[in-house]
């Protein structure tokens, strides 16, 4: 279609219910996805705060592993002190403490999946809510996403609205912290 939209030289075409039609004038442009991904303050913060949140993780999961650590080498130094009854029971506490340690484990691991997921979902609402505005501003139908994944291959320098949009981001993001309002930070505790 578009291809002969483009040879015909049209100014619309009518779907088959006669009531819409394509604007032959259609506006494109483009983000580098990787450059706003790299300088979006919002994102650059958010992100700081779940990597940090993620160290915490982690150093409070090695304190219970190296907890269990210590109480395994306690119980191989006493072991030969003890009767059958109690190792059997050591063990089956011990056991259980490592299948607790697992599911702990795992259980923060998803955490921060879902907390990863929701900062991702929350940067594309904010980044395709902006470009909507931007876009009815700037009289645009389109906006493309550049990156070494998508299915642009070349876009002029005149179509790169990257800046443009970085620049606007920040400028909201600034607002909406300094403004006191509160940011959709996805990675703050429940």
């Amino acid at each position: 279609m578009l291809f002969y939209l483009h040879f015909a030289g049209s100014k619309s075409v009518h779907s088959a219910s006669g009531t819409s039609a394509i604007p032959s004038d259609i506006k494109i442009a483009y983000i580098n996805s990787d450059s706003i991904l790299k300088h979006y303050e919002y994102l650059d913060v958010n992100r700081k705060v779940l990597e940090d949140k993620s160290r915490k993780l982690e150093q409070e999961l090695n304190n219970r592993a190296q907890g269990l650590k210590d109480e395994i080498a306690n119980y191989q130094r006493t072991v030969n002190n003890l009767t059958l009854s109690q190792v059997k029971a050591v063990e089956e506490d011990l056991g259980r403490k490592q299948q607790n340690l697992q599911l702990y484990q795992q259980s923060l691991s998803q955490q921060l999946a879902e907390e990863e997921g929701k900062l991702n979902k929350d940067l594309y609402e904010r980044i395709t809510n902006f470009l909507k505005t931007y876009g009815k501003d700037n009289g645009l139908q389109i906006v493309l996403k550049y990156d070494p994944s998508s299915d642009v291959l070349y876009g002029g320098e005149s179509l790169d609205i990257t800046n443009d949009v970085l620049k606007g981001l920040n400028e909201k993001y600034k607002e909406e912290v300094s403004g006191g309002k509160s940011s959709t930070d996805s990675t703050k505790a429940k």
